[in-house]
């Protein structure tokens, strides 16, 4: 019997880039999101997002549990958590230093092709029961189509990570592509490790800058 879809292994081009940079189409993809402000660090309304992106995703994935399993269904493993950020009126690219209580963030979580809007809603119901004090309302689910992108695997902690991206903008500028970090399209990091459990310096980032052709 074949084990869970794991999407970091199947679409290794999405979640495993090398530690020299490359360019990306990125696909449309579905997404439950969250948005926020404030220090991921400190905010409650951080913690509050990773509460939602991780209940809504394990209800989705537990459904075949019930009596509501989604058309289409199958087993996979729930992708990495994502996030998308700002500044608050200031350009940011990640290595520009700003205040961190002024960042703002989307949280989000990659859902497979299968999870519809109706599937959304009833792990909203389900959600409800177990979380009652959980504001679902604050998640949505997203069709998100990111476009052409410059990415880079950064090794190391979330402090390093301005180093790398120097690296990436050295590549794009001796490329065919600029830079097109704007209020729409934003600096964006998919979390590979998770820092409760991995050692710092073993972290893995993988950073996306959205560019165009010149």
């Amino acid at each position: 019997m074949a084990g869970a879809f794991d999407f970091k292994k199947e679409n290794r081009d999405l979640y495993l880039p090398k530690t020299k940079p490359g360019v990306i189409d990125v696909p449309e993809m579905t997404f439950i999101m969250v948005d926020g402000k404030g220090n991921p660090n400190t905010a409650q309304a951080y913690k509050t997002a990773l509460e939602l992106l991780y209940g809504f995703s394990y209800s989705i994935k537990m459904s075949k549990m019930g009596g509501a399993k989604p058309k289409d269904y199958f087993e996979y493993v729930v992708p990495p958590l994502e996030g998308l950020w700002w500044g608050e009126g200031e350009y940011f690219d990640g290595k520009n230093i700003i205040d961190k209580d002024k960042l703002h963030w989307t949280s989000m979580i990659r859902q497979p092709d299968f999870v519809t809007r109706e599937v959304f809603e009833e792990a909203r119901r389900v959600l409800a029961k177990k979380k009652p004090g959980l504001d679902l309302s604050l998640a949505r689910l997203v069709s998100f189509t990111e476009g052409l992108c410059a990415q880079i695997m950064h090794i190391g902690s979330y402090d390093g990570e301005p180093a790398t991206i120097e690296v990436l903008d050295g590549f794009i500028a001796g490329s065919d592509y600029k830079s097109d970090i704007s209020q729409t399209r934003r600096h964006h990091e998919i979390y590979l490790g998770d820092p409760r459990k991995c050692a710092p310096d073993k972290l893995k980032t993988v950073i996306r800058h959205p560019v165009v052709r010149r």
